[in-house]
């Protein structure tokens, strides 16, 4: 029997990957605090996780300084984008799977 399931996108089968993925599909871009407070993770664990999208260049990330106190930015990019949508693709035809 064919296997007819296509293996998903490990980095974002990680709930804290796939949230932040989502919300910045929705988003020009998003500072650090608010991913933070939307997803309700910890400063470390989303510091490790943004890490991992902008290695795999699915986002893009800018430090940047305001009144004096450091900012991170996250936006996604046309790759991360095309990994979401073939991610989303993917669920659905396990979703929908007719034997």
């Amino acid at each position: 029997m064919k296997n007819n399931f296509v293996e998903l996108d490990p980095l974002l089968h990680s709930q804290l990957r796939l949230a932040i993925i989502s919300l910045l599909v929705n988003v020009k871009e998003a500072d650090f605090t608010y991913i933070l407070e939307a997803t309700s993770a910890t400063n470390g664990n989303l510091s490790v996780q943004l890490s991992k999208l902008k290695d795999a260049e699915y986002i893009e990330v800018k430090k940047s300084f305001e009144n004096n106190y450091p900012k991170t930015t996250c936006k996604i990019t046309k790759k991360g984008q095309k990994a979401f949508e073939k991610y989303v693709e993917d669920i659905k035809n396990y979703l929908t799977f007719k034997n």
